[in-house]
Parts: C-alpha cells; sequence; structure tokens
C-alpha cells in the first residue's frame, strides 16, 4: 500500500457512494452517543426504530439517568444485548449528567470511560457530533482494510485504523470511515461480497474475488 494507490480506491469508492454520510438518526452529540452505543453489533435501520421511541420519552441526559433499568430494556429488547446496552446508556447519562454537566466530552480519553463507550464509538462521536479528524474502524472497515492490502488478514482494528490513518490524508478521515463502512456494508460483504462489477478489483486480496 500507498498514498497513491490509496488515494485511487478512495476515488473510486467515490464514484459509487454519491452521498456518503451516517444512517443513524440523532438529533445532537448525546442523541448519537446513546445511537452508537445502542448500534454494537446491530443494524442501525433496527437502532433508528429503537431511538424513536427511546429519545420521545428521554430526551436527555438527566432523564435517562433517572430512567428504571426494566423501561429502557423493554423499549431497547429488540436490540442484540439489550440489558448490557440498558446498563450502559443509564450509568453513560448519569456521568454525562452529573460530571459533564450534560455536555458529551470532547476528547478521546474520557469518552472511552464511559460505560458501553470503546475505541470505535468514541471515535464515532468526536468524528461526527464534533467534526474532529477521526477513523473510526468497525467490523466493515477492518474487512475492507484487510482486503485491500492496507494490513494483513491477522491485523487488530487500531492496527487498521492506524494504517488507514497512514495513507489517508488528515482532512479526508471521516468522509474515508463513511465511504469504507458503506461499501462495506452493501456490496464488500463479509459474505458472498458482490464482486462482479465492483471497481476495486485491481485492488482487492480477497482469494474468492
Amino acid at each position: 500500500m500507498n498514498k497513491k494507490i490509496s488515494n485511487e480506491i478512495l476515488n473510486k469508492l467515490e464514484l459509487v457512494i454519491k452521498n456518503p454520510k451516517p444512517e443513524l438518526n440523532f438529533k445532537n452529540n448525546f442523541e448519537l452517543l446513546i445511537a452508537v452505543i445502542l448500534s454494537a453489533q446491530t443494524k442501525d435501520q433496527r437502532v433508528n426504530e429503537v431511538t424513536a421511541v427511546l429519545f420521545n420519552k428521554y430526551p436527555d441526559p438527566i432523564s435517562l439517568a433517572n430512567a428504571s433499568l426494566e423501561d429502557v430494556i423493554e423499549i431497547i429488547k429488540n436490540l442484540g444485548l439489550a440489558n448490557h446496552k440498558a446498563k450502559s446508556i443509564i450509568e453513560s447519562s448519569k456521568i454525562i449528567h452529573y460530571q459533564y454537566k450534560d455536555e458529551v466530552p470532547a476528547s478521546l480519553f474520557e469518552l472511552q470511560k464511559l460505560p458501553g463507550v470503546g475505541r470505535k464509538t468514541a471515535n464515532v462521536v468526536l468524528a461526527l457530533g464534533f467534526n474532529i479528524p477521526a477513523l473510526p474502524v468497525d467490523t466493515h472497515l477492518h474487512k475492507m482494510a484487510i482486503r485491500l492490502g492496507y494490513v494483513g488478514k491477522n491485523s487488530t482494528p487500531l492496527e487498521a485504523e492506524e494504517a488507514l490513518k497512514k495513507y489517508i490524508d488528515k482532512n479526508y478521515w471521516i468522509k474515508a470511515h463513511h465511504l469504507f463502512l458503506l461499501y462495506g456494508r452493501y456490496f464488500c460483504l463479509k459474505i458472498n461480497p458482490k464482486c462482479d462489477g465492483c471497481n476495486l478489483k485491481l485492488y482487492c486480496k480477497y482469494v474468492k474475488k
């Protein structure tokens, strides 16, 4: 991999992904944080259905902080890991209200101290909520980083993030995140990827392409 090839890949991705933007619905950074926590191992469409109800009843940190665990579980029960996620969003809401005065922190370190928030979730909040250059690596980005030769097949998500950042200009990180994510979600599938007609074949290391 080098910057020239990486730029060629991004240019080809832009030909396919015409409107790269997040598919989660949110109105502010608090809603964004909660939605991303809930999105772990869950499709964005299902999260949007749940958050429409959740945010109508609990629109801010203090209301969600004071919510009963049983009620939140009932609202988000159709999501994977509902019990764990309910505890995480309630506890995170308490910290945001009491420690951060209802403001979601704009720091990777501070965000990762919140229950249910790992590096990927924190980077999403920084990128989409604060427009701070970040390159969140989820399963789609990790998969594509391997297939396109940014990293080897035994790499970690952190190694993939570091490689992508190395070969992609910082001011393009946020857009690149959306391009890779959406292409991985709809075209470069984990099982039965849509290799016919894919304009990235020249760069792809996927053995079954």
